[in-house]
């Protein structure tokens, strides 16, 4: 009996649940449905063109691969996307597109030395092919190109451009980029294993998790090929292993692991390493690794400042297309500042449910779908809030905007934020004065007053402070 669609794209489903993420499997899977299968053809509607181009770039090797199991290796997908959801007079109006396969390089091969008399084992291949493929494990996405650089990332950019431009030859080696989760440190990896696979083209490049190595490394010692193992790691040119500080628990893996690092490091391979603590913090790795992590640099990734996240927001939107009104755009910025994951994760929930729900992208609509990534402010703006801004804008101690200095960059701090103070807040004369040393009404009036005549006369300093009144407008949304 033939597996109806509902049932086959019922069993893929239960596999990618186990694999996406739950937010991501509610956004871009569940609105799926299945339309019909014939031979090794399954058929699936989406809801807009947008829905079909992001499963593209993003699974369609997850697609590919479970929809192989339920209809065999020659299994193929096709989308019908659905162009006008109709109504009660007119029909709905879809467009039928094939599936792409696989993405992979193609052109990473790797001839071995003669003296090898036994073939060496590839942990990433199926046991049994004759000639050895070594796929890098890259995502062609991730490239220098999309990885915009700001003061977060500046050293550790740079220094992955030296690396790939010249691999093996430079001071760097290894490279460590450590920060926190979703900073960009697996981005910046890629970017530098797919620049040298196009500016080393004969060179061979691989990318692997810590994990994957460790379960990697397990599967061959339950097979006595350890050596093996190592063997096939030590013929990399250019090695990136992301998450060592999964290696904590592996005391077996991290001795496999100080092999490999000393015959690549000694023959002049490029090792680029990621971390979410710097080498020192690492705790339950080996002294004498942690030592060997020390021999080059370590750079690390903080978080991207507000002009930064703006500008990854607005790189997004032109590389997918996409336009958005740039006071959305200024909204998002604002209010994720957790790390550039969460920040393109809002932007791609709000882009599909504007697609599904076919309703323009306002600030409205923001608020409303971003309300589970926002953090919501159900208080006013203080007094307090505006001077902790006006002082991180131009780098002033605090404390100092209290005193009665007379120093020119702190009365003018002053003084806008008095201005600031007046406009967004609902305190008096007296007590905006009370918070600045206990100065009187007629010093708030006098500021006031001189920030407008400024505002008129000084370009700069008119787009200081209307930059301010933007973030003070931003943060009371």
């Amino acid at each position: 009996m033939e597996k109806s669609a509902d049932l086959i794209w019922t069993n893929c489903l239960k596999i990618i649940k186990d694999i996406v993420e739950w937010q991501h499997f509610k956004t871009w899977f569940e609105p799926i449905k299945p339309v019909s299968v014939k031979e090794n053809v399954l058929v699936i509607q989406v809801p807009s063109q947008f829905f079909y181009e992001y499963l593209e770039e993003h699974y369609v090797n997850l697609l590919a691969k479970t929809l192989k199991r339920e209809l065999g290796k020659e299994a193929r997908l096709e989308y019908r996307i659905m162009v006008d959801g109709g109504n009660n007079y007119n029909k709905p109006v879809t467009m039928d597109v094939a599936g792409h396969v696989y993405k992979t390089f193609s052109n990473n091969k790797m001839d071995f030395p003669l003296i090898i008399n036994t073939p060496v084992k590839n942990p990433f291949v199926i046991p049994g092919l004759k000639k050895m493929h070594i796929d890098p494990q890259l995502n062609p996405i991730y490239t220098f190109d999309s990885y915009i650089e700001g003061d977060a990332n500046r050293v550790a950019r740079r220094a992955g451009k030296t690396v790939a431009e010249k691999p093996g030859a430079n001071s760097f080696n290894p490279l460590v980029i450590y920060g926190g989760v979703g900073l960009g440190k697996t981005h910046l990896a890629q970017a530098i294993g797919n620049d040298v696979k196009r500016l080393h083209p004969n060179k061979v490049v691989l990318y692997v998790s810590s994990e994957k190595f460790i379960n990697q490394f397990v599967d061959h010692s339950r097979n006595n090929a350890i050596n093996d193992f190592i063997h096939f790691y030590q013929l990399i040119d250019v090695l990136i292993i992301d998450d060592v500080q999964f290696f904590n628990k592996a005391e077996k893996s991290q001795d496999a692991f100080f092999a490999i690092f000393n015959h690549l490091h000694q023959s002049g391979k490029q090792l680029v390493l990621t971390s979410d603590k710097s080498p020192k913090d690492l705790e339950g790795v080996q002294e004498r690794l942690l030592s060997r992590f020390r021999w080059g640099l370590s750079a690390d990734i903080q978080l991207p400042d507000y002009e930064t996240r703006i500008e990854i927001l607005e790189r997004k939107m032109k590389n997918d297309g996409l336009e958005m009104p740039h006071e959305v755009v200024k909204y998002i910025a604002y209010n994720i500042n957790s790390n550039i994951r969460e920040l393109e994760g809002a932007l791609i929930s709000l882009l599909a449910q504007s697609s599904l729900n076919r309703r323009e992208i306002d600030l409205d609509l923001a608020k409303k779908v971003l309300r589970n990534f926002v953090k919501t402010s159900t208080k006013e703006i203080t007094i307090d809030t505006i001077q902790k801004m006006v002082c991180d804008y131009f780098d002033v101690p605090y404390d100092k905007l209290l005193q009665k200095t007379r120093k020119r960059e702190i009365v003018q701090a002053r003084q806008i934020t008095m201005y600031l103070a007046k406009a967004f807040t609902k305190n008096s004369l007296k007590t905006i004065g009370e918070h600045f040393g206990g100065r009187d009404h007629t010093t708030v009036i006098h500021s006031c007053q001189t920030v407008k005549d400024l505002m008129d006369t000084d370009n700069s300093f008119r787009e200081s402070v209307m930059e301010l009144q933007q973030k003070v407008q931003l943060a009371a949304m």
